[in-house]
């Protein structure tokens, strides 16, 4: 095996000798032979060649002795080991040089047989030494490839939770103001008329209430009619049918107004709005999953709501936040449902509370979504925020709902997003976001 020893020592055919006896070494496997006269030369050969395998060095030299050089090799973190070389009669310096790391030693005069023995050995050991430190370093670059790889794994699963939630709720936006705008034009073409039409047929009662006072008593064949046709009541009904026309008019434009305040599509930027509209469009677009169906009655929704100010915000993506939240809820709600018999679920209303609170310094907004489902487990709830992470079945869920709501409250609000839940107890969810947004936290967006 190749090796590069240095010598240490100021005698003066040190060298002739070493070479004579290392030659076929130096001639078949490439041995690297080099000498210094003193510790002051060894540490200058040793930046020439840090790669050295063995310094075999005297105790005794002037400049800088054995054991001050030993000492300076102990502050240098490379793979070589040190052979001590001195009289016998030296066996303190010697143990001295053991204390501070030397292999192994050699007694003047040297017994070449027992030099290549120690020589041999000691590279023996230092091929160990080195096999073990690539092996460290292979290692720790491994642990570090694996880091890097494993954070390369999740910039790369945000990113692309992000674009797939980008482009879902992009197409959900304008899918649902592109439904508000068609609703709308029908709608306000009925709203635009109805008036009329009342006031029209005002006038046309009004008038036949003239002709029967004006021709009374009537000809049998009028009265005839208005006993086939049953006059009195078409008329009360008539006026009935035009209060339930107003009202599903009304009906109708509120509905246009709640999907257009849930997609805010000219709403890109941050503006002040009042968060309660949010959440009430989040619910009328939630409306039909919590009506009856047949494994439970209706999810009942209470309602407390503080007195807000507007909140700065991303109106759109908080809204998003409600909506995930809220149909998780209902998921919930569903799921611990068809656990239980009819009779169960009638008797334990499922219901979603919602509550508002402005805190005490008047500078953040709460919101709080709780339910009366069956709650997590500590496992489940410490991953909810995880990308693509979901207990639902294939199919059913993304895992991206919870992950893209605490980037938009956390990050792009500089809020806080908090579950607290356990099994049997249901989950509270807790939103909180500032008031004002501030420069620092738009400039982290």
């Amino acid at each position: 095996m190749s090796a590069k020893i240095l010598f240490v020592d100021d005698e003066e055919n040190l060298e002739y000798v070493i070479f004579q006896v290392f030659r076929k070494n130096i001639r078949t496997q490439g041995w690297q032979i080099f000498f210094a006269r003193n510790g002051v030369e060894a540490l200058e050969k040793l930046k020439e060649h840090p790669d050295l395998d063995i310094v075999l060095t005297d105790l005794n030299m002037p400049e800088m002795d054995g054991l001050t050089l030993l000492s300076r090799l102990n502050q240098i973190d490379l793979p070589l080991k040190t052979i001590v070389i001195s009289a016998y009669s030296d066996m303190e310096n010697i143990r001295n040089a053991m204390n501070l790391g030397a292999f192994d030693f050699l007694t003047k005069p040297i017994d070449l047989e027992d030099l290549k023995i120690t020589i041999n050995k000691t590279l023996r050991d230092v091929q160990h030494l080195k096999e073990n430190q690539r092996l460290r370093e292979s290692e720790a670059r491994a642990r570090e490839q694996a880091q890097d790889l494993q954070q390369g794994l999740q910039e790369l699963k945000k990113t692309q939770a992000q674009l797939i939630q980008t482009a879902k709720m992009s197409s959900l936006g304008q899918l649902v103001a592109g439904i508000a705008h068609e609703i709308n034009n029908p709608a306000s073409f009925i709203y635009g008329n109805i008036s009329h039409v009342s006031d029209y047929i005002h006038n046309l009662t009004h008038l036949l209430n003239l002709y029967q006072q004006q021709y009374h008593p009537p000809t049998s064949e009028i009265e005839a009619e208005i006993k086939a046709i049953d006059l009195e009541f078409m008329i009360a009904d008539l006026f009935q049918i035009l209060a339930s026309m107003k009202c599903g008019v009304n009906r109708i434009h509120k509905i246009v107004l709640s999907l257009r305040n849930f997609s805010r599509l000219d709403e890109a930027n941050i503006k002040s709005v009042d968060i309660h509209e949010g959440i009430k469009s989040s619910l009328l677009i939630l409306d039909n999953r919590l009506q009856t169906t047949r494994t439970r009655p209706e999810i009942q929704v209470f309602e407390e709501y503080s007195h807000l100010p507007l909140v700065e915000c991303y109106a759109g993506e908080l809204n998003q936040v409600f909506i995930n939240i809220l149909s998780n809820a209902i998921d919930a709600l569903n799921e611990y449902n068809k656990q239980r018999s009819l009779d169960e679920n009638s008797d334990l209303q499922s219901a979603i509370n919602i509550r508002t609170v402005l805190l005490e310094e008047n500078s953040r907004v709460v919101i709080q979504i709780r339910d009366n489902g069956l709650g997590m487990t500590a496992d489940v709830k410490d991953r909810i925020y995880e990308p693509f992470f979901t207990t639902k079945p294939v199919g059913q869920g993304t895992g991206l709902g919870l992950y893209i709501s605490y980037q938009i409250i956390v990050e792009k609000h500089g809020g806080t997003l908090k579950c607290v839940s356990e099994v049997g107890e249901g989950a509270e969810f807790w939103i909180e976001i500032p008031i004002t947004q501030t420069k620092a936290e738009f400039d982290l967006i």
